[in-house]
């Protein structure tokens, strides 16, 4: 059964409707999205659903993630048809606020989380960190949840996430879904709209390079270069670049040369303008 979903614009509107929650000892969960829906949000708004019982999901395209040259502009837009998902979704409450109700012209505050925002996507995209966590503080702040949920397909985000909770000590539980994919093993992400046919055929091949790493990994083989010559394969699929391809500690990102611990295989590469990130996860033993 689909819920009676709200939406509201304003973060006075967003706390009237969180209060009668409250009070009643309602828990709730936060699902932070910048829209252009997909099934991986969608199950994250399913995860939020079990282990509340209260949702609200939010639907902002967040400007200070973005550089100048990024794609802002074109990131897919479509509150009403998102809207509907979400409701059937299970969420209960979808936050949509303004640019102007997010950052005042006054707004000078940022978050930095040093160290693992410094390195891979960090390294690549060095705005893009310091605008997540300004927003998603912002929204918990607002919000208030017991738990936040966030996807692991954008595996380095979480651990930013989680290390700034932690580090700020803020009362939320950070909840991980897991990477949705297609048929074919291409992680659904917002941007695979942006693919062409040719692109769409190539990308899966993303992922078919992380699990023979993986494979590499768990056979003690050179990890080194196995990165390598499967940053060269993408080169010949037809990636026109490869950003990184590495083995890292599942915690801090940090890089490792055996599987003595949980550990992450990630990649980011583009097929042209379009630019595609994916991880996979390995256990030891």
């Amino acid at each position: 059964m689909i819920k009676t979903m709200k939406i509201v614009r304003t973060i006075s509107d967003l706390r009237k409707r969180i209060a009668p929650w409250r009070q009643a000892g309602r828990t709730l969960s936060l699902v932070p999205t910048m829209g252009g829906l997909h099934e991986g949000h969608l199950s994250l708004v399913r995860l939020a659903g079990d282990k509340t019982d209260c949702v609200v999901a939010t639907l902002f395209v967040n400007p200070t993630q973005f550089s100048p040259n990024e794609d802002f502009d074109e990131y897919p837009r479509d509150e009403e048809a998102d809207s509907k998902l979400l409701a059937c979704a299970g969420a209960d409450l979808v936050f949509a606020p303004a640019l102007e109700e997010m950052y005042s012209v006054r707004h000078g505050t940022s978050v930095i989380v040093d160290g693992i925002g410094d390195i891979l996507e960090g390294e690549c995209r060095p705005h893009f960190f310091r605008g997540v966590a300004t927003v998603v503080i912002k929204l918990l702040i607002q919000s208030m949840p017991d738990i936040a949920v966030f996807g692991e397909k954008d595996y380095q985000q979480l651990c930013v996430i989680r290390t700034m909770v932690r580090d700020l000590n803020l009362p939320v539980e950070v909840v991980a879904g897991e990477t949705v994919r297609e048929p074919d093993g291409l992680a659904m992400s917002s941007r695979n709209i942006f693919l062409n046919d040719a692109q769409r055929s190539i990308a899966p091949a993303l992922n078919a390079c992380l699990q023979r790493v993986a494979e590499v990994v768990c056979s003690c083989g050179n990890i080194t270069d196995a990165c390598q010559k499967e940053s060269e394969k993408l080169i010949l699929a037809g990636f026109s670049k490869v950003d990184y391809l590495t083995f890292r500690d599942a915690e801090t990102l940090e890089p490792l040369n055996t599987l003595d611990r949980p550990a992450r295989v990630l990649a980011a590469a583009w097929l042209d303008k379009v630019r595609l990130i994916d991880n996979v996860s390995l256990i030891p033993g």
